[in-house]
């Protein structure tokens, strides 16, 4: 752990080096705080990376604190904000005939046989409805970011929560993607499945891996901070 001093503000960060080509700066959602870099990058260039990104830092460290207080308020009645695919969606809930969610014009509604309050079976819709999407959405991201690759033998896609990482694989058979993506925009999706995908070929972050990402997605690092503002980044 390393302690970052701007002003009157004192940070406590996690300083990795690793085999890369960039600074990385992240903020999880715990409020960890922490920093990747090259192998030989001295603290004079960490410094100065740290005071150029001390705005960011200050606004991801309250936008998370914000975030935590609203994960455990959440009631799953109508007036509540649910985020889908990168875009805030108002939470609707009506009495109805049968069962069902529907996404319209900006409005997360659901139709239930149950009592409007009833917090419990409104979850349990919502819920059913994410897992859906999940798995149709992620399936057909995956379909399209695998055509950029020659690979012979195609990985299972799957999904896993994971607390530290968007995406991670195992052993060239397997790629996982972290259920809480399906929250994030289409782009960033892309960017973590392209991201695995690499790592089927590269294992680790090397020199190759970084030119083989720069490769098949471009300018990806403006993607990858976009992602890096609503959770945790990669490995």
């Amino acid at each position: 752990m390393k302690e970052f001093i701007f002003g009157t503000f004192v940070y406590e960060y996690q300083l990795i080096k690793q085999d890369r080509k960039t600074l990385s700066l992240t903020v999880t959602p715990d409020l960890r705080i922490i920093l990747k870099c090259p192998l030989q990058t001295d603290n004079e260039r960490i410094e100065n990376f740290l005071q150029k990104k001390w705005f960011w830092l200050e606004k991801q460290l309250s936008f998370f604190k914000k975030y935590q207080r609203k994960i455990y308020e959440k009631e799953y009645i109508s007036g509540e904000g649910y985020l889908y695919l990168g875009r805030q969606y108002k939470l609707v809930v009506r009495r109805g005939k049968e069962d069902l969610v529907s996404l319209t014009r900006g409005l997360l509604t659901i139709y239930t046989t149950k009592e409007v309050s009833n917090s419990r079976h409104n979850k349990k819709l919502v819920d059913e409805w994410f897992e859906v999407k999940t798995e149709s959405v992620f399936q057909d991201r995956f379909k399209e970011m695998l055509n950029k690759f020659e690979y012979k033998n195609t990985p299972i896609l799957a999904t896993r929560e994971m607390k530290k990482r968007w995406g991670s694989f195992l052993n060239k058979d397997k790629i996982f993607l972290n259920p809480k993506l399906i929250h994030t925009s289409k782009d960033c999706i892309d960017y973590v499945i392209i991201h695995e995908l690499c790592h089927l070929k590269y294992k680790n972050h090397n020199t190759k891996f970084w030119r083989l990402l720069d490769e098949k997605y471009p300018k990806w690092e403006r993607v990858k901070e976009k992602l890096e503002t609503i959770g945790a980044g990669l490995c």
